[in-house]
């Protein structure tokens, strides 16, 4: 089969594209044909030795997949999103059975890539962490990337109140996705954010960019505020000022949903199967209603996983990219 293959610890960009053989079919698990792959910035960081979790050399990248089941316990031929420990970007791919999700009848199932991780992590911030409640005001930064488009979709369908922060090129597709307020990523927003809530602030922050930005958002919060931790996409990992949360009776809880899929130490994958079925099962239900609408900004065939990659560097996607191989 033809597959992205990562030999050693490198740039993604000298990653080549290679005919191995498929992946051995193991018990529990689901092999695949995979019909469409996310590109994301962590996969940088994966197959440059940077992240976190290290996958065994050498093997084949990609986390997040949309495909059709060839053999195990689910029905054959049944279409899934899946997310993986890692061989998305290949014609075929092992995966959990715990970790596969049907498609929904009647949607873009290639959109499905942004179900495994985008759309969950998302979705773990604003009903485990936040709480979010109808009518909450909720701030979103980073709103047309992968996870933050996802957040302000799962904000309206909890019946949120958005303000969607992101460059100017994208405020028409988060308006079209039901944000209340768009600001511009390039300017300030604390005085904003507190014109738009009537001086109340913002009952829940999320945040997928970190840097400078993260004092301001602690001050956008109303009394018992939460602002999500989701990632530092903005390069900088911020300190909390703790008097400030003392002051505002406010608080700061971060969300890995890695922790939920067994990327974590001890892998406890298992423990939290139940737990991330019920919340996929949710938003795909969600999806089915037409509530949620995962963006495909671009798609490659594998040959161009460089070009691909670079869409989501240069931070030109809005929604997700997709390899299809």
């Amino acid at each position: 089969m033809k597959a992205i293959l990562c030999e050693s610890w490198r740039d993604f960009d000298a990653l080549e594209l290679r005919d191995i053989p498929p992946p051995p079919m193991r018990e529990g698990a689901v092999r695949l044909r995979v019909e469409a792959a996310g590109v994301s910035f962590a996969t940088q960081l994966v197959v440059a030795g940077k992240y976190q979790r290290k996958p065994p050399l050498p093997f084949v990248p990609g986390t997040e997949a949309v495909g059709t089941v060839l053999e195990g316990p689910l029905p054959r031929g049944t279409r899934v999103f899946a997310v993986l420990d890692w061989g998305a970007y290949a014609e075929e791919a092992v995966v959990d059975a715990i970790h596969c999700t049907p498609i929904p009848d009647g949607v873009d199932w290639e959109a499905g890539v942004a179900m495994p991780i985008s759309y969950p992590t998302a979705g773990a911030a604003l009903l485990w962490r936040a709480r979010v409640q109808p009518g909450d005001w909720v701030l979103v930064h980073g709103a047309a990337g992968g996870v933050g488009l996802a957040g302000v979709e799962i904000a309206k369908a909890m019946g949120a109140r958005v303000i969607a922060r992101a460059g100017s090129a994208k405020h028409g597709l988060l308006r079209a996705r039901g944000a209340d307020a768009v600001l511009d990523s390039a300017a300030p927003f604390r005085d904003a954010v507190r014109d738009i809530t009537g001086g109340a602030g913002c009952a829940s922050v999320l945040d997928t960019i970190g840097g400078d930005a993260f004092e301001d958002s602690l001050r956008c919060l109303g009394d018992g505020g939460m602002l999500v931790v989701i990632g530092f996409a903005g390069g900088g990992i911020p300190t909390v000022p703790v008097n400030i949360l003392l002051l505002k009776n406010i608080a700061v809880a971060g969300v890995n949903w890695g922790t939920y899929v067994g990327w974590s130490p001890g892998d406890n994958r298992q423990h939290h199967a139940p737990r991330a079925r019920a919340l996929w099962d949710q938003l795909s239900a969600w999806w089915a209603e037409g509530k949620l609408r995962p963006e495909v900004h671009a798609r490659f065939p594998l040959e161009q996983f460089r070009e691909a990659m670079a869409e989501v560097r240069e931070r030109r996607s809005a929604g997700r990219v997709v390899l299809r191989p």
